[in-house]
């Protein structure tokens, strides 16, 4: 199984610095925006104005509506639900990661994928990292937090084998249009457990930086995040691309660190180079690792 070239480590590398700042923004947009109209503005704006310029994938819709309703209402409808006062944004960036885990377990279910042992020991060696940073979490959750974001988990990962289900698909014009499917379900959720005149007021009370924030989720995440990953995850195995989401929370703790003040305290360091180790095993060459066999990343 081949590791990434530098070429597309360097594109998983800007995916989960957007992915992991996202975090940030969530949690200040949060504060403006109900949970679910947020949702719906944010992939109304991942459709439109982009649906004009791209031509929509020749797939079938079923995988379209698919996808657009776990990545856009499985995924953010239910973080954004969940991290409006049920569970802290650093929390939630850890939980989220085990998509990995169901991604991973996903592909060699259905894709008959091999794990080697070498990804497994850097499987484990980065959610080491990550239990040692549920360890010192010092802010409060619920139980049902807990619970929406491993649901948000599982839905990222079955989004994941949807858009691997296609690999001729163009990646952003798939997302673009997988967008339009998220977008009624999302607005049902947001009149039943929002109201209309709560929406009415989020948007006509937006500021530039609220903007800024909205437009942030649309293009950054979902069109360039989301369109690069599944570019990613069509030309390489889950198992190769999927660990790589691992580094979102090292990205979400620098990203509090400098945009908040929180600390960045020895065993935080300690959490994200046992991340970093386990990424590093997973996606170099074994003949980079072997030190009687230089060798160079592909």
């Amino acid at each position: 199984m081949t590791a990434l070239s530098w070429r597309h480590a360097l594109l998983a590398l800007a995916v989960v610095a957007v992915w992991g700042s996202n975090f940030a923004v969530i949690k200040s947009a949060l504060a403006h925006f109900p949970p679910f109209t947020f949702a719906v503005l944010r992939f109304f704006f991942a459709f439109l104005p982009a649906a004009f310029f791209l031509k929509r994938p020749q797939v079938p819709w079923r995988n379209l509506a698919a996808y657009g309703l776990l990545i856009g209402v499985g995924q953010f409808g239910v973080l954004y639900f969940a991290m409006d006062g049920r569970i802290s944004p650093g929390l939630a960036s850890l939980v989220v990661q085990s998509q990995v885990f169901f991604t991973i377990g996903l592909a060699i279910w259905l894709k008959g994928e091999k794990l080697s042992g070498r990804q497994g020991l850097a499987l484990v060696l980065a959610a080491a990292g990550i239990g040692v940073i549920l360890m010192h979490v010092d802010a409060v959750t619920t139980p049902l937090g807990l619970v929406l974001v491993l649901v948000a988990a599982l839905s990222w990962s079955l989004g994941n084998m949807v858009q691997r289900a296609t690999p001729e698909a163009p990646s952003l014009a798939f997302v673009v249009w997988a967008s339009l499917f998220s977008v009624p379900p999302l607005l049902v959720l947001a009149l039943v457990f929002e109201g209309a005149p709560a929406m009415v007021a989020a948007v006509t009370t937006m500021t530039p930086v609220v903007w800024a924030e909205l437009l942030y989720q649309s293009f950054g995440n979902t069109l360039f995040g989301y369109a690069a990953w599944g570019w990613l995850l069509a030309r390489h195995p889950a198992a190769v691309v999927s660990p790589w989401a691992l580094l979102v929370p090292v990205f979400g703790l620098t990203a509090s660190a400098l945009a908040l003040g929180e600390p960045l305290p020895a065993w935080k360091l300690a959490a994200a180079a046992l991340v970093i180790g386990g990424l590093a095993l997973n996606t170099l060459p074994a003949s980079v690792l072997r030190r009687d066999r230089p060798g160079a990343v592909g």
